[in-house]
């Protein structure tokens, strides 16, 4: 059995970096983190990170993303670069593939995307501006010929069901929910741990090279309103709906400051134009997560409603 790659997380103390960490250690692979730096005010939750990160094996590697040299010091020293970083460097990843480039070596590269499929959505802005900043480093991977995988997460449940989408809310309604649109289109929900255990799952699988690979499991497929009736069930009553028609989404998203507005649009994109599902994922760009690694046992939106009662 060939060796696991050894695998570099660049952005790994984010949001979904810090899944996909815990995920390649967890897994058995090599596992390397780029920081800036390794200080941390203690009980910070960086140093939380660097200390759990520690304890898993995960070795640090010294790097910037302005430092081309030390880019590549990084990268030479394992077989998969995989990419985290927020919405405010996402353009800063042409420094990774030049260094990728130079360096020579990398069988696989995963941008970072980890949200809808950004040739395949009709956002608004201000997310418009973000897709078109991913879709333009796809095109830039692709055009350097760097093999690749993209994934395709969808929504990030913890970050979504904690409170349905509700603009200043922090925790699910128990009496009323505001509905973008008719509340009809289906939307995946993906909880963050699964989305590294799957991503990890795909470093050196052959199926998935040079692949979108959605992550779609079929119990975390449903739309607004059947998550609301789920919700009703597990709590026991029935909420009030206001249903908002899209003409007046688009009032509120331009309306809303930063970075409300950016969630918003997000969420008009899933919920009202169905851009999570509302295509065909056909074999000649697309594979399935769930169908490509049946053994692993993902959190269903139900088991993860349960959890919020």
């Amino acid at each position: 059995m060939a060796s696991k790659s050894k695998i570099l997380i660049i952005g790994g103390t984010g949001y979904i970096g810090k899944f996909i960490v815990e995920a390649s250690a967890k897994s058995g692979h090599q596992t390397f983190a780029l920081l800036r730096d390794t200080a941390a005010s203690p009980g910070s939750e960086k140093a939380k990170f660097l200390e759990s990160f520690k304890n898993s094996g995960v070795t640090f590697l010294l790097g910037d993303l302005s430092d081309h040299a030390s880019l590549v010091r990084a990268i030479k020293q394992v077989d998969v670069v995989i990419a985290t970083v927020g919405k405010q460097l996402v353009q800063e990843q042409v420094k990774i593939i030049a260094a990728i480039k130079e360096a020579g070596n990398v069988k696989r590269f995963f941008p970072s995307e980890f949200g809808n499929d950004i040739d395949r959505v009709h956002a608004v802005e201000p997310a418009l501006s973000t897709y078109k900043i991913k879709a333009s480093i796809r095109r830039a991977v692709e055009a350097e010929g760097i093999p690749h995988t993209i994934v395709v997460c969808n929504h990030f449940s913890d970050y979504f069901l904690h409170n349905f989408g509700q603009v200043g809310a922090t925790a699910p309604p128990r009496e009323k929910v505001v509905i973008m649109g008719d509340g009809n289109p289906k939307v995946i929900f993906n909880k963050e741990e699964d989305i590294g255990t799957y991503t990890i799952k795909a470093v050196d699988d052959p199926r998935t090279l040079n692949k979108i690979m959605y992550i779609k499991p079929h119990g975390n497929i449903l739309s607004f309103n059947e998550l609301v009736s789920h919700w009703e069930k597990k709590i026991g009553k029935t909420l009030e709906k206001v249903y908002v028609p899209e003409e007046q989404v688009l009032k509120d998203i331009q309306a809303a400051p930063h970075p409300v507005n950016l969630f918003m649009s997000i969420n008009h994109a899933a919920f009202v134009k169905g851009d999570q599902t509302n295509f065909e994922m056909k074999p000649s760009f697309g594979v399935e997560a769930s169908e490509l690694y049946p053994d692993v046992k993902y959190t269903s939106v139900d088991e993860q409603l349960n959890l919020l009662v």
